[in-house]
């Protein structure tokens, strides 16, 4: 029984890892570029929410009205107008940018509120479960945070699909001199595409704030699950990036299970193991 429970429960935590990961897959997606800074926004959209809660007393949930858009907007700013002038052919000097973006954030955080771990409190659904009887349990929040990613992904699905901006995003990453011709504004796309990716972080950060303790060096922990969950999944799959985080989150409940200094060295341990079976991921995105 507890194999079958951390295997429940490695599930559900994939659900988190999945949020870390959408976002990621969608900025590199549109516009192939890899955000050294990803896990230190997903830190970011957790302070804001501390201050947010602490402020104005909201619930954590509540506070995702203000703290969502607050990160899309920085985000859509931060990527016409320092990001933008910096892609091309070049990979190296976006990695830089936001290598330097991630040290900011981090000594900034560091600065206004200390080293000292931070948490926010969100009342009786940190403790509330489910019983779904044979002696399991299932968390509330673990189940909210599953069902978000469930929901992003299909949101970010229909969007892809079926909405303009969802076209756009396409025909910019398919040949993005192509999109100039058809009157897109690349950097314009590319703006919303990291405020969309922004939003699914400040999520992440919502749910990572009330799930454990934070503090500033946490993001680059954070960015390796991400990117972890994503090559799981395989590149390009939005639903890829679910599997790879449940993938991910099983193999750290049960490593865990067997020892609990064994928990992130499994997930590692499985990810390389993914990696040498089946290098495209689980779910690679078929092209052509």
């Amino acid at each position: 029984m507890d194999w079958l429970n951390a295997i429940v429960q490695g599930v559900l935590l994939g659900g988190l890892y999945a949020l870390f990961a959408a976002g990621l897959s969608l900025i590199f997606g549109v516009m192939r570029l890899v955000n050294i800074a990803h896990g230190d926004f997903i830190v970011l959209g957790s302070y804001l929410t501390l201050v947010v809660v602490q402020t104005l007393g909201l619930n954590p949930f509540v506070a995702a009205l203000i703290v969502v858009p607050l990160m899309a907007l920085f985000s859509y700013v931060l990527q016409r107008f320092l990001l933008n002038p910096t892609l091309g052919k070049d990979l190296l000097a976006p990695l830089l940018v936001t290598f330097g973006l991630s040290i900011i954030i981090q000594n900034g955080l560091l600065t206004l509120f200390t080293a000292d771990s931070r948490r926010v409190m969100a009342g009786g659904i940190e403790t509330a479960s489910v019983s779904i009887g044979g002696g399991l349990n299932l968390g509330v929040l673990p189940l909210a945070m599953f069902a978000t990613a469930i929901a992003v992904i299909l949101g970010l699905e229909f969007i892809f699909t079926r909405t303009s901006l969802g076209r756009a995003f396409r025909a910019t990453s398919d040949d993005a001199e192509i999109a100039k011709l058809m009157a897109l504004d690349n950097r314009h796309i590319y703006a919303m595409a990291m405020a969309l990716s922004a939003g699914i972080v400040a999520l992440a950060g919502i749910f990572l704030a009330v799930r454990t303790n934070f503090d500033p060096s946490t993001g680059p922990m954070r960015l390796i699950f991400g990117f972890e969950a994503v090559i799981i999944g395989g590149l390009g799959s939005l639903w890829g990036t679910l599997a790879g985080g449940i993938v991910l989150g099983v193999a750290q409940t049960l490593g865990a299970l067997i020892d609990p200094g064994y928990q992130v060295l499994a997930g590692h341990l499985v990810f390389f193991l993914i990696l040498i079976l089946r290098p495209r991921g689980l779910f690679p995105r078929m092209d052509g």
